[in-house]
């Protein structure tokens, strides 16, 4: 386990806050380095019920159409999933550099 606390200076001494505890994190031996590894919760991608190539067809497509026309008319579950992605892509074309232009395609 472990413990990560803060204490504070007080008239009384030191004051320990409640300390976090994580109890998830893992040690793992890579190459006889120790690293810490955490646990992926809520870091999923929606599945959308579709293959991983129809999947990423069809958020290319509708990010595409959103940038494009700026509105479109989709189910809720699609709208929810391609919001990241127009985000990110919205925010490379204010950069305008070579390197987001590269990263956008």
């Amino acid at each position: 386990h472990v413990v990560l606390g803060l204490l504070l200076p007080t008239a009384f001494g030191f004051m320990g806050l409640p300390s976090l505890s994580f109890s998830s994190v893992r040690p793992q031996v890579v190459s006889g380095v120790t690293s810490l590894s955490m646990m992926r919760h809520g870091c999923r991608k929606p599945l959308l019920s579709l293959p991983a190539d129809q999947r990423k067809a069809l958020m290319r497509a509708l990010t595409t159409e959103v940038i494009r026309h700026g509105r479109i008319t989709t189910t809720f579950a699609r709208a929810k999933a391609i919001r990241g992605p127009v985000d990110h892509m919205v925010t490379l074309a204010k950069e305008g550099s070579l390197h987001a232009r590269r990263q956008a395609r």
